[in-house]
């Protein structure tokens, strides 16, 4: 982890304003090494367990609820940047019940954004905004939109990997101005580690890394229970419907129940890779790894490594055909 031994910054707000909740500084920055080494929350516990258990994305996700919950935010979220950090992307998002979500608004952004941010997450410190509201204006494009979402208090840790600003997590109180304690800034570093290590340690080649990272494709956000994950249309194996809902299956071998019916997924897949096979189901092309015509009243076809083989209903059969090439 980056930025072990900086100084710890502290904003003082305008002069008069009273201390304690909401806090005196307006924000404050610190790195690992200056945060409490008492025994702090077992957040990385938690986020651990959910990375052993589950794909890095699922648990990611879920991780971040279960965190955010016990940390009193209001939400916790994820975002990304690509190679060149110019650009960013939400990718995960839990919001407590009633409190809106925003993580489909900033995909592909321009750093220029988050650029006063930026200056401290790049030397690998956290920030710590207590009041919004109060910032300095040359965070002022950052001001604006997090009054939009509602922010009151924003907590941000940058996520290294290999040297380099992969990512940032974080936590938004929307309900009342707070200050999160130095020992959960230090346990929110320590989640950030496992999540650099599980989401980009396999990338062992980084200029692999730089080329799958350049340009970012469209993600897909998938809803469940106040929690959102986002993927890329190709690590969808398919959709089917689940009564009122759909069911999502992942590439991973995951599988996440969305609360949008399947009649909302045929506009929201790409046609160009999405086909409706039944009634009830839409299939990624891309994952096709088998077609049973063996019976002619009832084909099958499979889909990358799922055991069960999916049916194609006759008047879907002609399309199939002849965007498979057969």
């Amino acid at each position: 982890m980056r930025g072990t031994g900086s100084q710890r910054v502290v904003a003082q707000a305008e002069a008069g304003r009273a201390t304690g909740d909401p806090p005196a500084a307006v924000f404050e920055t610190c790195a690992f090494a200056d945060c409490s080494d008492m025994a702090g929350p077992d957040w990385p516990h938690r986020m651990a367990k959910r990375l052993i258990q589950e794909p890095a994305d699922v648990a990611i996700t879920a991780a971040l609820a279960e965190i955010g919950e016990l940390a009193g935010a209001d939400r916790a979220w994820m975002f990304e940047y690509d190679s060149a950090l110019l650009r960013f992307r939400n990718t995960h998002e839990w919001s407590r019940q009633g409190i809106r979500s925003f993580v489909e608004d900033l995909q592909n952004t321009p750093v220029t954004m988050i650029a006063w941010l930026q200056q401290f997450l790049v030397s690998g410190k956290a920030v710590m905004i207590n009041r919004v509201v109060d910032l300095p204006r040359p965070a002022r494009q950052l001001q604006v939109e997090m009054l939009r979402q509602g922010d009151q208090s924003v907590l941000s840790v940058p996520v290294f990997h290999g040297g380099q600003l992969r990512a940032c997590i974080g936590f938004d109180a929307t309900t009342a101005a707070r200050r999160w304690p130095q020992e959960d800034i230090r346990a929110l570093f320590r989640c950030a580690e496992l999540i650099a290590l599980a989401r980009y340690g396999a990338h062992r080649n980084e200029q692999a890394f730089a080329d799958k990272a350049r340009a970012f494709a469209p993600l897909i956000h998938l809803r469940r229970q106040g929690q959102i994950i986002g993927v890329e249309p190709h690590a969808i194996l398919g959709v089917r419907s689940a009564r009122d809902y759909a069911k999502v299956w992942l590439k991973d071998g995951s599988t996440v129940l969305d609360l949008r019916p399947l009649a909302l997924w045929t506009g929201l897949l790409p046609p160009g890779s999405f086909l409706r096979v039944h009634r009830t189901a839409i299939i990624n092309l891309q994952h096709v790894s088998g077609l049973d015509r063996r019976d002619g009243n009832s084909w099958k076809i499979a889909l990358g490594q799922l055991a069960e083989a999916w049916p194609v209903s006759r008047p879907y059969r002609q399309e199939l055909r002849q965007r498979l090439g057969i």
